[in-house]
Parts: C-alpha cells; sequence; structure tokens
C-alpha cells in the first residue's frame, strides 16, 4: 500500500473514532444521566447507574485520545501541502481535546461525590455536569478552528474533491457562529443547530473518503522526470 494512502486511512480510522467515542458519550450515555433542569435527579441517576457515568467519563478519555491521534496524523497526512495550516489543525485539535479532558476529569468528580454520599452533593454533582458542558460548548470554539485549515489543504493538495474543502471550511465558519450565539443568544434553538450542519455532513464525508479510498489516484503518480539536459560540447579545434 503507499505510504500516502496508508497515512490518509490511519487519519480517518482516528477522525471515525472520535466520532463514535462523541456519540456514545456525549450524545447518548450524558443525557442519561445529567438533567439540566434538576439537581436531585442528576444524582439520583448518577447513583443508580454509577457503572453507566463511569463509561461515559472512559468514553470522554477516548474522545481526547482519538482526537490527540487525529490531530496529529491531519498533521502528517498535510504538511507537505502547506506546514502552517497542517500546523494550525494539530494545535487546534489538541487545544478542543484538552478542553474535553477538563470535561472528562469534572465527570469523574461527579462520580465521586455522588457516590461519596456527603451531604448537599446533589449541588455539587449539577454544577460538576454544567460545568463539563460548558467546557464543551467553549471548545467548540476550536473544533471550528479546526476544520477550516483542514478544508483549506484539502483544497490545496487535490487528493481530495474540492467541493469537501469548502464544506469542511463553511462547517468550521459555522461551529464558530454556533459557539457565540449559543451564548450570545441561549434561545436560538435551531438556528444554532444549523450552523453546525455543514460540519457534520463535511466530517463524515472525509473521514469515509479517507478510510475508503485514500486519497485521489492522482496523487500517487509520479511526476516525469525533468528530460535531462544536452551535453556541452566543445569547439573542435581548427
Amino acid at each position: 500500500m503507499h505510504p500516502l494512502i496508508r497515512t490518509a486511512r490511519t487519519t480517518g480510522l482516528f477522525y471515525l473514532g472520535l466520532g463514535i467515542a462523541g456519540a456514545l458519550g456525549f450524545l447518548t450515555i450524558r443525557p442519561m444521566i445529567f438533567d439540566a433542569g434538576d439537581a436531585d435527579a442528576t444524582l439520583a441517576n448518577l447513583v443508580a447507574n454509577e457503572s453507566l457515568a463511569r463509561i461515559g467519563v472512559a468514553l470522554e478519555l477516548l474522545i481526547v485520545l482519538t482526537q490527540t491521534l487525529a490531530a496529529v496524523w491531519f498533521h502528517r497526512l498535510f504538511r507537505t501541502v502547506d506546514s502552517t495550516a497542517a500546523g494550525s489543525i494539530a494545535a487546534f485539535g489538541i487545544v478542543n481535546a484538552v478542553a474535553i479532558l477538563g470535561s472528562a476529569a469534572m465527570l469523574a468528580t461527579a462520580v465521586g461525590v455522588a457516590t461519596g454520599g456527603a451531604a448537599g452533593s446533589a449541588d455539587t454533582v449539577q454544577l460538576l455536569y454544567l460545568v463539563s458542558e460548558n467546557l464543551w460548548g467553549v471548545g467548540g470554539l476550536f473544533f471550528g478552528l479546526w476544520l477550516i485549515p483542514m478544508g483549506w489543504c484539502v483544497l490545496r493538495s487535490g487528493w481530495l474533491p474540492r467541493p469537501l474543502g469548502w464544506l469542511l471550511v463553511a462547517g468550521g465558519l459555522g461551529y464558530l457562529l454556533m459557539t457565540f450565539v449559543s451564548y450570545l443568544a441561549p434561545g436560538a434553538g435551531i438556528v444554532a443547530d444549523l450552523l453546525v450542519v455543514p460540519a457534520t455532513v463535511g466530517e463524515f464525508w472525509i473521514l469515509g473518503y479517507l478510510i475508503i479510498f485514500g486519497v485521489r489516484k492522482q496523487a500517487l503518480t509520479e511526476t516525469r522526470p525533468a528530460t535531462p539536459a544536452a551535453p556541452l560540447t566543445t569547439a573542435s579545434p581548427v
């Protein structure tokens, strides 16, 4: 297998791992534990489903791991295309991973407080979950930032479909706007949700393309060697 295809597919698999961990942890397990309007219900859910809550912590740690690896491999994939943009993908992705690491620490602390049975633990657990949720919220800023240089590298490389590059750039900008809208206009609802649609489509597209195809075949063709210069001839003596 060509090294470029191997790098592309490894990158796609790390990205897929990030998506699966996020879907299971943030979108599935967290709503089963956290009730934003009722601290007592959150505590009761956590105590009754301690093992599930611990799995949620593990999944957030898996998100950190897979996003960090994906960020490094995106840099490896695109470093010859645009070193600044490739470095930006790695840097922004790792910063977002650090935000999720903070969220995982909050969830782990919440489990410890809930199982400790201390007085007032419901309010403490609720606060920890709220901070965790807001770490995800503010982390969206850097998630948007990592999609923009990713899209730029797709456009510059010629290895991947150009519409995908524009979609990733638009998705990154949408994530940036959504992060601000969610705090400036918390009642925006569907408007905020629509802003991240291009990013979601772009993410599924790029991870699917990287895993299935790797890169376009044209990227694997070797450049033709330059025509050798004609040898210098010396004038014959008179």
